[in-house]
């Protein structure tokens, strides 16, 4: 009879987002702290250096911006500018987050080169040293793996369960240390696909102010006042390209640790895949087992 996978190569397992308080805990926190923290910040940029007299005419910062100077031009931007800003902080310290939280879950070695020694050290039945790999790998795959191995030695000296029981405790036993992990990795995501969205909208509701004031001056004068129109369309421009900027750059982030993630669990998975298939070739035939 075929054997069916005992795990899903190509799916994370269904226990994976069990635990949510843990998610919710520690990276909430984390946020709690830096998204008003990064508020402050922007606040402080706005008017201390954007806003900085010697980037407009007269020293004033209620004038016009000095010709070609960039940051009196993004001070025009008016009240949404820090907003902006505070998204585009929080894309750059939750990348910086990301980029070394993911870092340390794949370990000391390449993520290929350890499954590769996973698979030697099982192929020669030495589970210890297998072990002994996870506990030089580190990180959140080698957790994974070593959880399984220690369950795979746990099964090997039961003598009161069948074969299929003992496939599918350790298959479970992968499949809950995996959904242990994953939220740490996934951790902060859902901030970089909601400023994905939030920061074009944004954007465009500082184009609207723009525009508002730049036809506002149009119809206020007896004759256009082009310095009043000009501030206007500046805001509406700056705003626009500064949402876009931002909403990108999130978008970039989102998607390089989601395929990073994905490389991980499908690590995972066929480490696991060849734990599972190994204690079954190693103690005879088994049923059939579900993944």
């Amino acid at each position: 009879m075929e054997q069916k996978n005992a795990i899903n190569k190509n799916a994370r397992p269904a226990a994976a987002s069990a635990p949510k308080s843990e998610e919710k805990g520690g990276g909430g926190a984390f946020a709690a702290i830096v998204i008003p923290l990064a508020f402050v910040v922007a606040l402080v940029l706005y008017k201390f250096v954007l806003g900085n007299g010697a980037n407009f005419q007269g020293g004033n910062n209620e004038n016009l911006p000095l010709p070609g100077n960039i940051l009196g031009t993004i001070y025009a931007g008016g009240f949404i500018v820090p907003i902006l800003l505070t998204l585009l902080i929080l894309v750059i310290t939750f990348t910086i987050e990301r980029l070394l939280t993911i870092g340390k879950a794949k370990g000391s070695k390449s993520i290929e080169s350890f499954v590769r020694s996973i698979r030697q050290k099982l192929n020669t039945n030495d589970v210890n040293g297998a072990i002994a790999v996870c506990d030089q790998q580190k990180g959140s795959v080698a957790n994974v793996v070593k959880a399984g191995l220690l369950k795979y030695k746990e099964m090997e000296q039961d003598r009161v369960m069948e074969k299929d029981q003992k496939v599918l405790a350790i298959q479970k036993e992968i499949e809950e240390s995996t959904a242990l992990e994953l939220p740490m990795l996934e951790k902060n995501l859902v901030i970089l696909s909601t400023i994905a969205s939030v920061a074009t909208l944004i954007g465009l509701l500082g184009t609207v102010f723009g525009m508002i004031r730049a036809f506002s001056a149009l119809a206020n004068a007896g004759a256009p006042d082009a310095a009043a129109l000009s501030t206007g369309i500046s805001e509406a421009l700056i705003n626009t390209a500064f949402g876009i900027g931002t909403s990108a750059l999130a978008i970039i982030a989102y998607n390089y640790f989601t395929s990073k993630i994905d490389a991980l669990t499908y690590s995972i998975d066929e480490a696991g895949f060849s734990i599972i298939q190994t204690f079954a070739a190693q103690h005879g035939e088994t049923e059939t087992y579900k993944a």
